[in-house]
Order: C-alpha cells, then sequence, then structure tokens
C-alpha cells in the first residue's frame, strides 16, 4: 500500500471514529430522551478548542502568529480529557438554562439561538481562539514515538478506535439498562414519568452532558488528527449532518446510529468526490448539502424509523412467566 493511499484509509478510519462518536453523543438525547439539541456542533467545537489550546503551548510562544485564551503544552491524553471536561461543563451550563423551564419545541429554538451567537462571538473575538482564522500548528499528539510518521499516525488510529469501543460499550450499557427505559420515557410520556416520582428534567440534563462530552471528545480526536481548527467547520447546519446520521442509522439504535454516522458523516463526503461535477470545492459542498437534506427527506418519508430500527424489548406477562 501507498503511503498516499495509507494516509487515505488513516483519515477516512480517524473521521469515521470521530463522527461515531459524535452521532452516538446526538442519539443519546434526540434519539433515545427526546431532547432537540439544535447547538450539537457548538459542544464539538468546544472539545475541539480546548483540545487544540492544551496542545499548543501558550499564545506568547507563537511569535504573535495566533492569539487564544489560556495555552498549554500537556502530554497526552490529557488534551483530551480536558476537552470531555469542557464540554460537560458548557453542556450543563447551557442545559440548566435552557432545559428546566421551556417546552421541547422552545428549547430548539434556544439551542439553535445559541449556536449562531457562539459562532458569531468565536469569529468576531480575535483574542478568544485567533477569530475567523482558528486554531492552526496543532502537535502530532505521537509525536514522542520513535517511529515514522506514518506509523504514529496509525497508533492515532488504533487509539481512535479503541475509544469508539469503549464509547460503544458505555453506550449499550447505558441504552439498554433500566436507566434507558427512564430515559424512553421521558421522550415517549413524560407525565407518566413524572407520576412514577422520576424527574424528566433530571434525565434531560443527565444526558445533555454526557452528550456534550461525547461532542467534545470527537472534536478533540479531530483536532488532534487534523492540526487545526476554524469557525467555518462548525456552523450551525453541521448539526443537521448528525440529526441525518442519526435517522438515517435508526434513532435509539446504536448500531445503527453507527452505521449512519459512517455513511452520512464519511461516505457522503467521499461520494461526491468521485461525481460528475467538476472539482469546484463551492460545488462540491452545495452537492453535499443537497444530497445530505435529499435523504433526510425520504428517510422521514419512507422509511422515519431508520436502517436499523430501534429494539424494543418485551417482557413476559406473569401468566407466561408462571406457566414456565
Amino acid at each position: 500500500m501507498s503511503a498516499a493511499t495509507q494516509y487515505y484509509v488513516i483519515t477516512i478510519l480517524v473521521y469515521v471514529c470521530s463522527n461515531v462518536i459524535a452521532a452516538w453523543g446526538l442519539d443519546l438525547q434526540f434519539g433515545i430522551t427526546g431532547v432537540l439539541n439544535f447547538a450539537f456542533i457548538i459542544f464539538q467545537a468546544i472539545g475541539a478548542y480546548t483540545a487544540g489550546v492544551l496542545s499548543i503551548g501558550p499564545s506568547s510562544s507563537s511569535g504573535g502568529f495566533e492569539s487564544y485564551v489560556g495555552g498549554a503544552r500537556l502530554p497526552f491524553p490529557l488534551p483530551i480529557i480536558g476537552a470531555m471536561a469542557a464540554g460537560a461543563a458548557l453542556s450543563a451550563i447551557v442545559g440548566l438554562i435552557a432545559l428546566r423551564r421551556l417546552r421541547s419545541d422552545y428549547q430548539a429554538m434556544v439551542m439553535l439561538v445559541v449556536s449562531v451567537v457562539a459562532t458569531a462571538v468565536v469569529t468576531s473575538e480575535t483574542g478568544l481562539v485567533n477569530g475567523a482564522a482558528g486554531l492552526s500548528l496543532i502537535p502530532n499528539p505521537m509525536s514522542g514515538l520513535a517511529v515514522s510518521h506514518q506509523t504514529q499516525q496509525w497508533v492515532f488510529v488504533l487509539f481512535c478506535i479503541a475509544v469508539m469501543l469503549v464509547v460503544g460499550v458505555v453506550m449499550y450499557a447505558i441504552v439498554y439498562s433500566p436507566h434507558g427505559r427512564v430515559l424512553r420515557a421521558v421522550r415517549e410520556n413524560e407525565k407518566a414519568l413524572e407520576a412514577l416520582g422520576r424527574s424528566a428534567t433530571r434525565a434531560r440534563l443527565e444526558v445533555f452532558v454526557i452528550g456534550g462530552a461525547l461532542a467534545a471528545l470527537s472534536g478533540a480526536l479531530l483536532v488532534e488528527f487534523v492540526g487545526a481548527w476554524a469557525p467555518s467547520g462548525w456552523l450551525y447546519p453541521e448539526t443537521f449532518v448528525f440529526f441525518t446520521a442519526v435517522i438515517v442509522g435508526g434513532r435509539g439504535s446504536v448500531f445503527g446510529v453507527a452505521i449512519g454516522a459512517a455513511l452520512i458523516g464519511v461516505g457522503i463526503q467521499q461520494a461526491v468526490q468521485y461525481m460528475p461535477i467538476g472539482s469546484d470545492p463551492t460545488v462540491l459542498a452545495a452537492a453535499e448539502w443537497i444530497i445530505t437534506g435529499v435523504i433526510t427527506l425520504l428517510f422521514l418519508w419512507v422509511r422515519p424509523q431508520g436502517l436499523f430500527p430501534e429494539r424494543r424489548r418485551r417482557f413476559a406477562r406473569k401468566s407466561e412467566v408462571a406457566a414456565l
């Protein structure tokens, strides 16, 4: 396998791992619990910025090339852990404001406004995370290994796969546990859940924080691999790519959402590159959005349960249990 082919495969694998982790976070919020988080992309962005700032060092060491708040050179994987903590903290703050007193439709509007405001603030305030230019020259996390650069990239791929598998195990533990039934009850019948003495607001806030941490984790993995992050990569429409992944895969289905994330988040982008529509990046980007939108509408109309529908657990009646 040539070096170029290896780099292509490495890039695809890293993006698949990152997208799957992010889609799982959104599925926990939207697919399982019914929280419409239209600001999901900002939690991926806060993870990317945090990991980048904790890896790139103080801004004074950049020679005036970049301007950002804080800065450190923490050893890997501490920047990723810090990114998850930042994502969870921001989720808790936003969740306490938006989830406690508002209906689900109003919550969705608040999240969309938060996403737009966050993009505008980060873009205009150049001293925060270098404005519209964003962060760049983030060092390779595996540079300390005494191996070739290509081998370092493969090591990082293995790390991403391991993290994705761990997140998948956690997702299965949450979704298919008794507590997972509580989360589904928030989505299906909040009043019935409250009548049983469970707090729907607490459940929403819980999944909001966990989902925000997973979004930040996905952003941290991406920025550590790409080495750069700018506001143009996390505009509010990017959130709907993950919503499409959840809808196509099957909301509430851990395996289905993983397939949807790989197909939508990576598959469409790669398929567009081979379409006979030229090489203009503007045209290619527009084609991606058009195809994503059409797929979303088709699945909502024809197969709203997705490719792999949510598995419904059925419990035997007392008479059937007694007969056994």
